[in-house]
């Protein structure tokens, strides 16, 4: 089950370095959604290994959604599996500590940036919502602080996911 608190702190402890364990794809168009991934991996997702999955082993053995923006969104909002991330599209006022940003700054074609949710100060604007990322190394910056075109919240669902509920009789 996904812990959001442990991706959090996962996020808190390596935002400004990498990790040695996964390669650093700053010089490779970035490292944010490696980053993000890391965070969730680490916060409890499991990989999914098919090949068109959300996994890493080294910089030649990694699925594109592990790394590629767009390839991040399409499989966690279309997996259907038991394995890896998945997330729904949703609007400000859904979205909880843990759940993902990614963003269209002003002059892109397309959605460039992925980052983590790691604080919320309230839903009234983008400014209350605190992310930490990499390529553009940040911790808890405020969402509004960003040059943004366009933006999609993603909810992680795995936390969802499997819940037992137990009904005590007396």
């Amino acid at each position: 089950m996904y812990s959001r608190q442990k991706a959090v702190e996962y996020a808190y402890k390596w935002w400004n370095s990498r990790n040695p364990a996964f390669y650093d794809f700053d010089g490779l168009g970035g490292d944010c959604t490696n980053f993000v991934s890391q965070c969730l991996f680490f916060g409890g997702i499991s990989m999914n290994y098919n090949s068109l999955g959300w996994y890493y082993n080294n910089l030649n053995s990694r699925s594109p959604s592990w790394t590629g923006v767009d390839e991040f969104y399409s499989f966690a909002t279309q997996n259907t599996s038991s394995y890896g991330v998945k997330a729904k599209e949703t609007d400000i006022s859904k979205i909880s500590v843990g759940d993902i940003v990614q963003l269209k700054l002003v002059g892109e074609d397309e959605f460039h940036h992925t980052l983590l949710v790691t604080k919320i100060l309230g839903y009234q604007s983008y400014l209350d919502i605190l992310v930490t990322c990499h390529t553009y190394d940040a911790k808890d910056k405020p969402l509004g602080t960003y040059n943004i075109q366009d933006v999609r919240f993603l909810k992680i669902t795995n936390d969802t996911q499997n819940i037992v509920r137990i009904q005590i009789i007396n």
